[in-house]
């Protein structure tokens, strides 16, 4: 009987483990949250990666202003909008932006030209 009575608590024990072990593993703080950080620290470790390339770019190129006086010239005229003398610059407007998936339509109060205009006489022939 002392025997039946072990077994049963054992596995009982075991049992209550078990499914201690699977609610903790499953739970909000379980493997799906670990999944989760390894994600977010991936996504960081790829963020310090283009920002690391974006500091060595501008590193290089406050470096190429530095030792280059034309480059610099040119960088500081084209911030500025200058020109030397006799040059001439040309500044051209900005193209209308259509809306992405809409032809170009005419608006209906536009007129037509070869449409009549209701208030006006009839054209002869």
């Amino acid at each position: 009987m002392k025997n039946a009575v072990r077994r049963t608590v054992f596995l009982l024990v075991v049992g209550l483990i078990g499914v201690y072990g699977y609610l903790v593993l499953r739970g909000p703080q379980g493997i799906p949250a670990l999944r989760g950080k390894w994600r977010e620290i991936r996504e960081l470790e790829e963020n310090n990666a283009n920002l690391q390339r974006e500091n060595q770019y501008r590193r290089d190129r406050i470096k190429k202003l530095e030792e280059n006086s034309s480059a610099q010239e040119l960088e500081i005229r084209k911030k500025l909008k200058l020109v030397r003398p006799g040059e001439t610059s040309f500044i051209l407007p900005d193209a209308p932006k259509q809306e992405a998936g809409k032809p170009d339509v005419p608006k209906p109060d536009a007129a037509q030209p070869d449409a009549a205009k209701p208030d006006a006489p009839p054209e002869f022939e």
